[in-house]
């Protein structure tokens, strides 16, 4: 109740002198109607009280009353009172996650069973699960950073790079966090949203504390850290042995527990992890918080404008100004609503309430803002919202033929994220190209389009070196399209999602986890370039 009062306040203030203008034509009404006032002055005192018919003794609601409260509450309508903050349209209302896993040899230690980076797997997973729906993206980090995920809300994929990884996958030993923060401070400079940022490690070196404190003040983002191992500690496993010194004495490594509290001391938010799903919830409030606190400090929200609740008893006075004279049964017609709304076809009248103040798109919106999306997309009538409607509600296929209507930039990137969650990545990379065609530079655009590019496998090649097409499967078909430049080109459409993971899996040479070890190498030899 008191953060209700303290931010409540009227947007258009000046309304108001509505009220007090409003009560003075009441007073002026009434003097006309004072029947000693007007004949005090012809007729004597003594006969006036005489002459005049009383009213009856009950109090009646008068039209003027009705017309006088029609009047306030329009006045503070306009004034637009105002208590919450208003989202930009399709804000998220879910946080983005990156979370930064170490995969720095000590990752391998066995005090959590099997190793710290499988519990830490775990983890990520059942962290997946409760965000179910919102924007994740996955960076690994040892002697070099690299990104795995970009932010995403495909479960799926997340999942089958996160099985993958392994500490044997980076190209260099050691532990760089400050790298880490680099490379995700460079992702999240990107996203409008206020994110979090999750680290899965075992510690975090002293050097790295400045380049995290100067992340933490920058304000926007959050940074949370998931301590994994255990103060006793233990060997780390190196395949089937253990690793040893110089001396063959086996090397044991502990969580480093003081330099995680020091972490508190520069704003970061710390916990370890625990065998139940507390830590879980301890991430999900945390981050949920900090996009509530920050889109609540943020000036460029509007403020909601609350006064449109006060426009239906305005609606319902003026329908009965027509009338002079009249008097209203209330209990009559609170009994009347009172049947109307618990009737069993009172949702069909619903829409047909709606069908008198809004447009079919006005009523998909509503519905759409109430996360309603089946029921969004059969009201909307514009293809673009149909198809976002669509979308929302998993109907990708249908989704598709709605912004195939549409030639625009934004039609295209909707058609490419259709194609993607239908695992049509060849489809979806030639929309990405034609929306970076009628828009370039769109960084969204570009980085889908590396996404889906990086998901197609690449073509065979014969002894001469030269393309061959991978043979046709069944339930696929080729088809001949031109670009701009006139070459003929071929473009493989799948008919059936598992079909294609299947022929996918069949022509891709290598694991999930080779082609992660390979990328890395070649990022980390084009950072060490001049």
């Amino acid at each position: 109740m008191t953060d209700w009062m303290s931010t409540f306040h009227f947007l258009r203030p000046l309304w108001l002198l509505l009220i007090p203008l409003v009560l003075l034509i009441y007073f002026l009404h009434s003097f006309r109607e004072d029947i000693r006032a007007r004949w005090k002055r012809v007729i004597a005192p003594e006969l006036l009280e005489h002459l005049i018919v009383k009213r009856a003794g009950r109090w009646t609601i008068r039209p003027i009353h009705m017309v006088c409260l029609g009047l306030i509450l329009s006045g503070i309508a306009l004034a637009g009172p105002a208590w919450r903050r208003e989202k930009p349209p399709f804000t998220e209302d879910k946080a983005p996650l990156v979370i930064a896993l170490d995969l720095s040899q000590t990752m391998d230690a066995i005090d959590l069973d099997p190793t710290r980076l499988e519990r830490a797997k775990l983890k990520i997973r059942d962290l997946l699960a409760a965000r179910r729906g919102a924007r994740t993206a996955l960076f690994v980090y040892a002697g070099s950073a690299h990104l795995v995920v970009p932010l995403t809300a495909d479960d799926k994929l997340f999942a089958m790079y996160l099985d993958a990884l392994s500490t044997s996958l980076m190209p260099k030993r050691g532990k760089d966090t400050t790298q880490a923060v680099g490379a995700i401070q460079d992702l999240l400079r990107r996203e409008d949203v206020p994110g979090s940022v999750l680290f899965v490690t075992d510690g975090v070196e002293p050097q790295a504390h400045l380049a995290l404190q100067k992340f933490i003040q920058a304000g926007k983002d959050s940074v949370l850290v998931l301590g994994v191992g255990t103060s006793q500690g233990a060997p780390i496993r190196e395949g089937n042995r253990f690793v040893e010194d110089n001396t063959g004495k086996r090397i044991f490594t502990r969580l480093d527990v003081d330099s995680l509290k020091s972490l508190r001391q520069i704003g970061a938010s710390v916990t370890t992890l625990t065998l139940d799903d507390a830590d879980i919830r301890w991430i999900q409030r945390r981050v949920q918080n900090h996009l509530q606190t920050t889109q609540e400090n943020d000036a460029q929200l509007r403020w909601i404008d609350e006064g449109y609740w006060l426009l239906l008893p305005v609606a319902v006075l003026a329908a009965l100004w027509f009338r002079k004279g009249w008097t209203v049964q209330w209990s009559r017609g609170a009994l009347a609503c009172l049947l109307v709304l618990q009737h069993p076809a009172a949702a069909v009248r619903q829409h047909w309430f709606l069908d008198l103040w809004l447009t079919p798109d006005q009523q998909g919106r509503y519905y759409f803002e109430k996360g309603a999306y089946t029921v969004a997309a059969q009201r909307f009538q514009d293809r673009m919202w149909k198809g976002i409607a669509l979308s929302r509600s998993g109907q990708y296929a249908s989704a598709i033929d709605q912004f195939a209507g549409s030639d625009s930039p934004q039609a295209w990137y909707n058609q490419g994220d259709a194609l993607a969650h239908l695992q049509r990545f060849p489809e979806a990379a030639h929309a990405y190209e034609q929306a970076l065609r009628a828009k370039p530079g769109w960084q969204d655009a570009e980085d889908n389009l590396k996404l889906v590019r990086s998901l197609i496998p690449p073509p065979k090649k014969d002894d001469n070196n030269q393309e061959q097409a991978p043979a046709k499967e069944p339930g696929e078909t080729q088809v001949e399209d031109k670009d701009d430049s006139g070459k003929k080109g071929t473009q493989r459409f799948q008919m059936n999602s598992e079909k294609m993971a299947d022929i996918w899996m069949r022509n891709i040479q290598t694991s999930p986890a080779d082609f992660l070890r390979r990328r890395f190498a070649i990022q980390a030899n084009e950072a060490e370039k001049p």
